[in-house]
């Protein structure tokens, strides 16, 4: 199993939750600089960016923060690290990998990124 000894893969019902609240405030930055119906890559990009810092640095987005679920690396349940954060947040900005998920719950972003969702224990 992967992560830590109490955390199980988080459901498909919060992770994308997760990633409504993030998409959203990734629209408010982005349409600061450029209307998001005009220009539709500035949220994207902006979307890459915040997971690779979020998710490489501290193992959640500010949405998955707020649906006590975290990203960490498969199989040790440590922190991703950029590098592995940027490969998952290009997949992810490209959605198809996003949905074609395995047993576990893995899709191919995460299969990529060597990472996992999963739930945090309450304390």
């Amino acid at each position: 199993m992967a992560a830590s000894t109490n955390d199980g893969p988080a459901g498909l019902g919060p992770r994308l939750g997760a990633l409504v609240i993030d998409w959203v405030l990734c629209l408010l930055i982005a349409s600061l600089y450029a209307s998001p119906f005009v220009k539709s890559w500035p949220a994207v990009l902006v979307l890459i960016v915040a997971n690779t810092f979020f998710l490489g640095l501290f193992g959640q987005t500010p949405g998955m923060r707020l649906l006590r679920i975290r990203c960490v690396s498969y199989p040790d349940g440590g922190v991703l690290g950029l590098g592995r954060g940027l490969i998952r947040a290009v997949l992810l900005g490209l959605f198809i990998p996003a949905i074609i998920l395995n047993g576990e719950g893995r899709g191919l972003h995460d299969r990529a990124a060597g990472s996992i969702v999963t739930t945090v224990p309450r304390p």
